[in-house]
């Protein structure tokens, strides 16, 4: 069982991650939609190296339930796993908006 202050830190990574990958994302849009289409893909791909990095901590937390060991479930957890969803989503349709302003893009090219 982890301790009230291993579960805080353990929460803490998992928001800060997931916080610095909803940043990306949001960042990724804002470049696709000043065109800058490879600028706002690194962006994503910075967004899933953070992603990895709260993935992580919550696999370990997931094996530690699996193999028996009882850990509580904090309002903190709760929160850090709510940031995570959050920012997952966020993601998601960062990469759906690049795609869009491509495709807008590539129609305006072909305007007279």
């Amino acid at each position: 069982m982890e301790s009230t202050e291993d579960m805080q830190m353990l929460s803490f990574n998992i928001i800060l991650h997931a916080g610095n990958a909803r940043s990306n994302a949001m960042e990724a849009i804002a470049l696709a939609k000043d065109y800058k289409f490879s600028e706002a893909r690194e962006k994503i791909q910075s967004a899933d190296q953070e992603f990895a990095e709260a993935h992580h901590v919550q696999t370990k937390l997931l094996q530690d339930e699996a193999s028996g060991e009882k850990n509580d479930v904090t309002v903190i957890l709760v929160h850090a796993q709510d940031h995570l969803m959050t920012a997952m989503t966020v993601k998601d349709l960062a990469n759906e908006m690049i795609d869009m302003y491509e495709k807008m893009k590539s129609l305006e090219e072909k305007q007279p």
